[in-house]
């Protein structure tokens, strides 16, 4: 699991210092999971004989921490009590992006589970 960990810190990281040399708006992080996913990618594509093990520890890695999810939603709830007369002030703009941003994902899961699904079976 430490091994784990160290990838996906050391992906944070090089995110964090992409972000930070080329002065983009992306956050960090997302930068550094982006860059996770060609990593695995490019390693599925050539074969590499220790992706397995790479893939392994990241997988104990992500489940364990998948685990304490919920955990990770407390300081956004303080937020929202902490600003909650501004969010009054914007009810109604707040649920849209709520919604839109709701409808949005739904719909790219779906499009993306029925192309892998069509990937799947065509092999």
């Amino acid at each position: 699991m430490l091994q784990g960990i160290f990838i996906i810190f050391l992906f944070q990281l090089i995110g964090e210092a992409v972000q930070k040399f080329f002065d983009l708006t992306i956050p960090g992080p997302v930068i550094g999971l982006l860059s996770l996913l060609l990593v695995l990618l490019l390693l599925q594509r050539l074969g590499v004989a220790f992706r397995e093990r790479f893939e392994r520890d990241l997988e104990s890695t992500s489940s364990a921490l998948l685990g304490h999810l919920p955990l990770l939603f407390v300081p956004i709830g303080v937020g929202v009590v902490m600003h909650v007369s501004v969010l009054q002030g914007q009810l109604l703009a707040v649920l849209g992006v709520i919604f839109v941003g709701t409808v949005a994902s739904i719909g790219f899961s779906a499009l993306l589970m029925q192309r892998l699904q069509r990937r799947g079976s065509a092999r």
